[in-house]
């Protein structure tokens, strides 16, 4: 079984940074696409920055230059670091991970951690 556990939110103010993190474990081959999504109140839950697991990486485009995804393989951990805030950043953020269980060939199956709450305050 494979778990994912974030770290790292809680209440910051606009314009300043947050740095999230998210850590697998369990028993797996190897972890291709980590990720981070976020739903705020009353939305649908959205992609916020993806990287492959040779570094490529995804944003949205509402968090282009402010947040940088970075993993470390070894680890198994993937990192948001969130800079100049925004009241509009407010949501619960979740990491995923794209597992392969056994072999390098099997299809990937989706991990999801529990969610970890980032509220601006002002």
């Amino acid at each position: 079984q494979v778990q994912l556990v974030e770290s790292g939110g809680g209440l910051v103010q606009a314009g300043g940074s947050l740095r999230l993190s998210c850590a697998a474990s369990g028993s797996f081959f190897s972890i291709r696409d980590m990720g981070w999504y976020r739903q705020a109140p009353g939305k649908q839950r959205n992609l916020v920055a993806s990287i492959t697991d040779t570094g490529s990486t995804n944003y949205a485009d509402s968090v282009k230059g402010r947040f940088t995804i970075s993993r470390d393989n070894a680890k198994n951990t993937v990192y948001l670091q969130m800079s100049s805030l925004e009241p509009e950043d407010t949501a619960v953020y979740f990491c995923y991970a794209d597992v392969r269980l056994r072999r390098r060939y099997d299809p990937p199956q989706t991990y999801w951690g529990q969610g970890i709450q980032v509220t601006l305050i002002s």
